[in-house]
């Protein structure tokens, strides 16, 4: 059977693997609502990210489960919201594990997200799966236990793979919006001193990378789905500039990102920490980039 079960499929990932996976896939959404333009190709069932129910069926000999739960990070971290970033992930992962322990066939495969973010601010190498290092704050705490949350359920017949996912690029939803926001605006210069490393990914290669894992039975483990090429943050608004035909960008200093990110509820880390990942197992085990490179990914956005 070539079902795909995507938890949490009403997200920016889950949008584009649905819009780009291949046809002959046949696809169930597990959506906490159903979202007012639907695609014809998917099934979409509604469920809490929680609790038992009817869709655990379609877990049933599935080729794949591909979790996606988790309440975006782009948020002022106060102890509520740091709740339901925890709950969101822990709760979806754990039902998850325990409905796929119950099955008499379970799918070939289980992809939960994780984040690149768990390695630790990196401006002197490169982390990838082997060398890499893990940092330390909440959001990384946050990534810990959501792997060690999805590796506590293990059995025999299941590959398991947590997707530590750099930055992705996409036309219609993501990072991308503010960023040309404020590159039309003119404030399009560098952010604190631009020194600090920027992963990222497009869209179609995250849906590729994630395709590429289903198919080939040897993949397991942690992967970071990132970019082979990336860049310093001087260098992505430079490029976003030369993209959007602005000539000037007025730099942005840390005590004003600072200010900002309170203005508009979210948190610096997002921008200031650098993250300087590699996706060694992936180029390792053969999968070819579409868009590695930035100024051919900004192009098609």
């Amino acid at each position: 059977m070539n079902k795909i079960v995507i938890a949490g499929a009403n997200g920016f990932i889950g949008r584009s693997l649905i819009a780009h996976l291949p046809s002959n896939y046949q696809i169930v959404a597990l959506v906490r609502s159903i979202p007012v333009k639907t695609n014809v190709r998917a099934k979409y069932i509604v469920w809490d990210g929680k609790s038992p129910g009817e869709w655990q069926q379609e877990l049933e000999g599935a080729l794949a489960l591909i979790n996606l739960c988790g309440k975006s990070v782009d948020c002022r971290y106060t102890e509520a919201n740091k709740a339901k970033i925890f709950s969101s992930r822990l709760d979806s992962t754990r039902i998850l594990g325990e409905t796929l322990f119950s099955l008499k066939q379970a799918p070939k495969i289980w992809l939960n997200a994780a984040s690149a973010t768990i390695y630790r601010h990196a401006e002197d190498r490169p982390q990838d799966e082997k060398t890499g290092e893990f940092g330390s704050g909440f959001s990384v705490d946050v990534c810990k236990q959501w792997e060690a949350a999805f590796y506590s359920f293990q059995r025999p017949d299941l590959r398991q793979v947590a997707m530590r996912t750099a930055i992705v690029l996409g036309a219609d939803g993501g990072v991308m919006v503010p960023f040309k926001r404020l590159t039309k605006l003119g404030l399009g210069g560098k952010m604190s001193n631009g020194k600090q490393m920027f992963s990222w990914i497009h869209e179609w290669d995250v849906v590729k990378a994630i395709e590429f894992l289903i198919q080939n039975p040897h993949c397991q483990g942690s992967y970071n789905l990132s970019s082979p090429n990336p860049i310093t943050n001087a260098v992505f608004m430079q490029t976003l500039r030369k993209r959007y035909h602005m000539p000037f960008g007025i730099d942005t200093p840390k005590w004003l990102l600072e200010l900002g990110a309170k203005m508009i509820h979210t948190e610096t880390e997002l921008i200031l920490k650098s993250r300087w990942v590699l996706p060694k197992k992936l180029l390792d085990e053969g999968f070819e980039f579409r868009y590695p490179n930035i100024t051919a990914t900004l192009e098609k956005l």
